[in-house]
């Protein structure tokens, strides 16, 4: 029999050929056999037909060969005449499997177009020189130097994009050099543009002031990032999201990654581990730095011996007058401390109508892309 002697991109018909000779059949003999007129036959014979899963079994019946060798035949003969595949839709999927390029070409981060360039914008948006450096592509870690089993390692490629654009943002910033002693001392005069949400769009020249520059990226679809602390060239720069658009969880997160800035957490690796808070703005199972800001920022919003002094003397019926009194005594905005409330009581409902958004204000901050703004940088 021939079939060893066949080429995968030969039609079924040479075969049909092949085993007619063989058998010294007349091609009229085959016709008998399928119950086929001869132009049918001869159709098939000369490829301008294909074998259909039907054909297929009543080949088998004719020749004793299996059916699957005629559709297996059909198959490398239809992929041989194919037209070769677009080198770009293998580019495309190797970024797109990983990273979200069609989130990242919307935002207007990288551009639509050729496919051959695709390559170059992605390693350009990383800083990176060749596609064995960055990380989820490649065998490349996040973080060359950072010690194994650290909290580098749970980095998803989510937040490696946003960490990055984050990064783009803040290089367009001139910030003066950063004062550690200025950073603290600016802390009371943060807190105070909480107690009212027309004072928010001053919060960032407030902190550039001391060397810190603060960026808005809108987190990616599918992310519950919050903030990072980033330094660019030991410059500080803080990252945040308004993932959940409450000035409560602003103000957390705000100056938990303030307290990253000031124990200098992730200097030497250049970033912060990326935070991602739950409703209660994680547990105890964390780390000692991602504690230490927890801690901070908890006492910032409201201090925390004296909101558990409240709770527990007004508990479990706190009144929305008793928490208003409390707010003004503690000299913040009453939707803190229902935030600080929620988190701390669980209850979860309670009061919900002083959660409201506060995305208006927080566009106004001068380096802010996402919610169909594109900051401007340089790929």
């Amino acid at each position: 029999m021939a079939i060893l002697e066949l080429l995968p991109t030969e039609h079924p018909g040479e075969f049909i050929v092949e085993e007619l000779e063989a058998r010294e059949w007349a091609q009229a003999d085959l016709a008998f056999v399928l119950g086929w007129d001869a132009a049918q036959l001869s159709r098939l014979i000369k490829g301008h037909t294909s074998v259909t899963p039907e054909t297929a079994l009543m080949l088998e019946d004719a020749f004793d060969v299996p059916a699957e060798f005629f559709l297996n035949l059909q198959r490398m003969y239809d992929l041989g005449k194919a037209q070769k595949a677009d080198p770009g839709v293998k580019v495309r999927a190797s970024w797109a499997s990983v990273f979200p390029v069609r989130e990242m070409i919307k935002r207007g981060w990288i551009e639509a177009g050729e496919s051959s360039l695709l390559d170059l914008q992605m390693l350009r948006f990383f800083g990176k020189n060749r596609r064995d450096d960055v990380p989820f592509v490649s065998n490349a870690p996040v973080i060359p130097h950072a010690a194994k089993k650290s909290s580098y390692e749970e980095v998803t490629p989510l937040q490696y994009v946003w960490l990055h654009r984050v990064k783009q943002v803040a290089e367009t910033i001139d910030a003066p050099e950063y004062s550690e002693e200025k950073l603290r001392g600016s802390l009371s005069s943060l807190r105070s543009h909480f107690i009212d949400t027309d004072d928010l769009p001053h919060i960032p020249r407030l902190l550039l002031r001391s060397g810190v520059r603060i960026v808005l990226v809108e987190a990616l679809p599918g992310s519950k990032i919050d903030g990072v602390c980033l330094w660019l060239d030991d410059q500080p720069v803080i990252g945040l999201t308004n993932r959940l658009d409450r000035l409560d969880n602003l103000c957390f997160v705000l100056r938990h990654e303030i307290e990253h800035v000031l124990r200098q957490d992730g200097r030497e690796q250049s970033f912060a581990p990326i935070d991602e808070f739950d409703s209660d703005f994680g547990g105890d199972d964390i780390s000692e730095c991602e504690q230490a800001a927890n801690a901070a920022a908890a006492d910032f919003c409201v201090p925390q011996e004296m909101l558990a002094s409240f709770i527990q003397r007004k508990s479990p019926y706190i009144s929305e007058k008793d928490m208003i009194r409390f707010a003004a005594r503690a000299e913040i905005n009453p939707s803190i401390v229902v935030g600080q409330i929620h988190n701390k009581t669980g209850k979860f409902n309670w009061l919900r109508k002083y959660l409201k958004s506060i995305r208006n204000s927080l566009l106004e901050w001068p380096a802010v892309d996402g919610w169909d703004k594109v900051a401007k940088t340089e790929l």
